[in-house]
């Protein structure tokens, strides 16, 4: 099955950020892009003239204009765009099915003019089954082409880490950038460990070494997959949040993992995914998992 990059545009300067990051990654990975902007005609119950053909050729007018910038941007590019008659998470979620991930702006105009506003990004980030990356822009225009590394949080288990994993090492790949695999670890408090997890401490040494073979065994492996990507371990004591934004500054891209979980209120993206979306200065990509 042929896959792609597809990024939600709105008309604003944050979506065109989203698609011209997009654009770059695309051709990273020798996928082609597609550009989705969200319409779909409801009208107000008030006493105005509302004519459907002006507000269907300014939808079209938002892609077309995207379009043509992202075809100008990257000439080699395989590129396609499209409206898509549905509300703004509903449209960028029907394209998941050929999707490699969806790419999105931070902020956007609404709902009626605009793809991402408030809550939407978060919604597509909570429903998604592909990888989501959230991309900023600097002063509504796109970001200079990315340097650094491509920073991933390990949290848990390597089974519960791996998609993450798997995203960061793959993405490095294609950029020729090198991966920082970051893992971090708190004191437990009295009694909260068993036995048999003190133990396994003991014999590693102590709760250092403990979490740094951990971290290296959730590694093994991608750097045996990936045996070009050049890897660098962190392990830090603090939260997870507190650890990866202390480690983004450098970074090109930072990668976490989101279990799908359900509150109260609907689909939630987790605390560190939370964190990291908010306050990262780079592009983040939010990878489900488990």
């Amino acid at each position: 099955m042929s896959r792609e990059i597809v990024a939600g545009v709105d008309g604003s300067p944050e979506s065109l950020a989203a698609a011209d990051w997009a654009a770059r990654e695309a051709l990273h990975r020798g996928l082609p892009l597609r550009l989705a902007h969200a319409w779909r005609w409801e009208p107000l119950d008030l006493p105005l003239v509302q004519d459907r053909a002006d507000q269907d050729h300014v939808a079209d007018a938002v892609v077309r204009e995207a379009e043509a910038t992202i075809a100008g941007r990257y000439p080699g590019l395989a590129l396609s765009a499209e409206v898509i008659g549905d509300t703004p998470v509903a449209a960028l979620l029907s394209t998941e099915e050929h999707a490699e991930m969806l790419v999105i702006g931070s902020r956007g105009h609404g709902a009626v003019t605009g793809f991402l506003l408030g809550s939407y990004g978060q919604q597509i980030i909570a429903g998604a089954t592909r990888p989501v990356v959230a991309v900023r822009s600097r002063d509504g225009e796109p970001a200079e082409p990315p340097t650094g590394h491509v920073l991933v949080g390990q949290l848990g288990s390597p089974e519960d880490s791996a998609a993450a994993l798997g995203f960061a090492f793959e993405t490095a790949a294609a950029r020729g950038a090198s991966v920082r695999a970051v893992r971090a670890w708190s004191l437990p408090p009295l009694f909260a460990y068993s036995p048999l997890s003190m133990r396994l401490a003991d014999d590693a040494g102590g709760l250092v070494p403990y979490e740094e073979k951990a971290l290296s065994d959730a590694l093994a492996p991608w750097r045996e997959r990936y045996p070009d990507v050049p890897v660098t371990e962190h392990v830090e004591l603090g939260s997870a949040g507190q650890v990866l934004l202390s480690a983004s500054g450098a970074a090109q891209l930072l990668v976490v993992g989101r279990r799908a979980k359900r509150g109260a209120v609907g689909p939630r993206i987790g605390s560190v995914a939370h964190a990291a979306l908010h306050l990262a200065p780079c592009p983040v990509a939010v990878v489900p998992q488990g």
